[in-house]
């Protein structure tokens, strides 16, 4: 059990004012989503951030204003995730070798291609020396941090930790990973995503920090009851089991949960779990959706938890994120849960609570 105390994301939408919650949202007519980046100006030296990649300065930035939210100088703890890691700075350094025979290097790319740049990075900025780590366990990375950071919590060895999820999308790693059908072949409206039947999906990124405390304040955003992942799962019935079980361990049913935020990702190979679940375990819920915002990355779930915070906090469900029929009770929102597969191998759960 945690507290989230400060946010600061970075992502496809104007995300970057934590008061403004989804109030127009941008639409694209593509197959690859690209982060709306603000000025760095406020974070960054200039002749600094010109060196930087741009995951890099999304993670900084999103950092420093998920601390100046929860009003902290130093976390305690610094923990990210993260699927591909600096991309950009690694096809820079990989083409550098080519180009020049493999002599005459620069090492700046290579030295900020690794994936725990981003952290590090951050701890640089703030001079801090405290716990930090970075995971890279491909779509369970951002899960992986917060499992960490729960565990640190409990131990008290930290009392505030930084915790985040970082991405990015570039037009080599694009190209490549849309050969092997991971997006879709057609430009698509995002607000007709979910609409979509054909195979793979659209490619975001982001980043999205939080601020998470084992003491609780009346300033929180909601608190992180716990999260869960699922490896490649036998069948349906086997992930359904196991939500039920993880309710279950938090002393909660299926008839608890008000919202389920799901990862409709608009590809048919693997969105069809969601349907059956909003049919059936959950058809009493609110059913939500979030890639059509974010577009699908490995760290994805960062944005969603991001949306469920957002709407514990506000206690508001943006229009624009209800699957199916627009809800018009004014019920107090109380638990959320996260449910999330990227390509049916890893399954995410993660169940949040109004303060």
């Amino acid at each position: 059990m945690a507290f989230i105390k400060g946010i600061g994301v970075i992502s496809p939408q104007n995300t970057f004012n934590n008061s403004d919650f989804l109030s127009e949202i941008v639409e694209y007519n593509t197959n690859s989503l690209r982060c709306i980046e603000p000025s760095y100006k406020e974070f960054l030296n200039p002749a600094l951030a010109r060196r930087m990649g741009r995951v890099i300065k999304m993670g900084i930035g999103a950092a420093m204003l998920c601390l100046k939210d929860a009003g902290i100088e130093s976390p305690d703890a610094i923990i990210s995730g993260t699927g591909i890691g600096c991309i950009e700075d690694t096809e820079k350094f990989l083409i550098a070798i080519l180009d020049n025979d493999e002599q005459f290097l620069t090492p700046t790319s290579f030295m900020q291609s690794t994936h725990n740049t981003v952290s590090a990075q951050i701890a640089l900025q703030l001079k801090c020396q405290n716990y930090n780590f970075t995971y890279v366990h491909k779509a369970f990375s951002f899960e992986s941090a917060v499992i960490d950071a729960l565990m640190t919590l409990e131990e008290g060895d930290a009392k505030n930790i930084l915790i985040g999820g970082h991405d990015e999308m570039t037009t080599n790693h694009f190209l490549l990973t849309k050969r092997i059908g991971y997006w879709k072949n057609e430009n698509v409206p995002t607000m007709e995503l979910i609409n979509s039947k054909s195979e793979g999906s659209i490619s975001g990124e982001g980043a999205a920090f939080f601020v998470v405390s084992n003491e609780k304040s009346n300033h929180d955003y909601a608190e992180l009851a716990a999260v869960k992942t699922i490896y490649k799962p036998e069948n349906e019935k086997e992930v359904s089991d196991k939500i039920t079980l993880f309710l279950k361990e938090n002393n909660l049913t299926t008839e608890d949960i008000g919202v389920v935020l799901y990862g409709i990702s608009g590809d048919n190979r693997y969105d069809s779990i969601y349907y059956n679940f909003i049919g059936n375990i959950f058809n009493h819920c609110i059913s939500t959706y979030y890639k059509h915002l974010s577009g699908e990355y490995q760290t994805s779930s960062s944005f969603a938890f991001w949306v469920a915070t957002m709407m514990l906090k506000t206690q508001t469900i943006p229009s624009s994120i209800i699957v199916g029929e627009k809800h018009s009770e004014n019920k107090p929102i109380k638990n959320i849960l996260i449910y999330n597969n990227y390509m049916n191998d890893n399954h995410t759960l993660f169940l949040l609570k109004k303060c």
